[in-house]
């Protein structure tokens, strides 16, 4: 008996051999993700998904959890659809105390229900990264300085001893609420200048012509200020469909992605265009809904491109936001 198993075990170290696969490869490929050396080839970092002012109690706080895998082989992990139980978040202020949990968090870990889960294959140089909201993990009570680093459970969070792997750490701050302004619309801060931008009660044509401008100076917080992207996003119904079927956290999430994309560039394109100049060509609307038209002018190396953009608003609590806008061209001029 056991001659033969010396005899499998040799026949299987010829295959190896024949194939040309090192042996050491085919085993580290799955390797326990918790072991040392396969941790020390393995990156599990956070940082904000989109940086902007955060205020206490208020606006949510994404971040963006990534792994990436250096090392030669395959890398696998569990992540759960609930991504409670594959993810944690430590909080601390300055004088090193911890933030308590959310009341979320813990009814969901503490419910009877079973735990639905995939496994992820990350190959060797690629990365794989999920965005989560800190408020659905941590309660936050006031304002202040903190420092956050995230727990990654590779084989899912089954109890407080389950085995976990720690990420860098991100300093946050978080500003008192929001006071708010006229009419109880709220406050928000221009990151450049530091300033309250407030929703102000403009007719179309000038809501129209303020979110050109700010596009024009990259003035990214002055720019989003007039648009409604919650309808934004629902103009593409494959979106929308999805949009509709996610809770008010994934929904969040969407239009966090959506704001991201736009501020990359991958996503509307022609609202992004930055002209050279513009002129507002006709502005009619009624009591709810209104319609812009302007003439915009790109001008390039040897001509001068011109489109006609016509802006769709909505007043929403009496102001005055952009819902969706289309675009024709107009032809190329020669520069002036």
């Amino acid at each position: 008996m056991k001659n033969r198993y010396k005899l499998a075990a040799l026949f299987f170290i010829i295959f190896i051999n024949l194939a040309g696969i090192p042996d050491i490869a085919l085993l580290n490929a799955f390797e326990n993700p918790f072991d040392p050396m396969i941790r020390g080839q393995v990156e599990f970092n956070i940082r904000f998904f989109d940086r902007q002012v955060y205020y206490a109690q208020t606006n949510p706080v994404y971040v963006q959890i990534t792994i990436t895998n250096n090392s030669p082989n395959p890398y696998r992990f569990k992540l759960a659809d609930d991504r409670a139980f594959s993810i944690d978040f430590d909080i601390r202020t300055m004088t090193n105390r911890q933030l308590p949990q959310s009341d979320s968090l813990i009814r969901r870990r503490t419910q009877v229900a079973s735990v639905f889960f995939r496994e992820i294959t990350i190959e060797s140089g690629e990365s794989f990264s999920f965005v989560e909201d800190l408020r659905d993990y941590i309660k936050f009570e006031q304002s202040g300085s903190y420092r956050v680093r995230a727990f990654i459970y590779p084989e899912l969070y089954r109890s407080v001893l389950a085995s976990s792997i720690e990420t860098n750490y991100l300093n946050l701050t978080l500003r008192p609420p929001l006071i708010p302004g006229p009419d109880g619309i709220p406050l928000e801060m221009d990151i450049a200048t530091g300033a309250v931008l407030v929703r102000q009660n403009l007719p179309p044509d000038q809501v129209v012509s303020y979110m050109i401008t700010a596009r024009q100076q990259s003035q990214w917080e002055r720019f989003f200020l007039y648009l409604d992207l919650d309808a934004m996003l629902q103009r593409d119904p494959q979106i929308r469909r999805r949009y509709l079927n996610e809770n008010e956290a994934g929904r969040r999430q969407l239009i966090a992605q959506y704001r991201l994309n736009m501020m990359n560039s991958v996503a509307d394109d022609d609202i992004l265009m930055i002209p050279t100049s513009f002129e507002i060509l006709r502005t009619v609307y009624s009591a709810d809904e209104g319609t812009v038209i302007v003439l915009q002018r790109f001008r390039y190396l040897n001509y001068a491109e011109l489109r006609q953009y016509t802006y769709f608003l909505e007043k929403q609590q009496d102001i005055w936001v952009i819902v969706d806008y289309s675009v024709q061209p107009m032809g190329n001029v020669s520069n002036d």
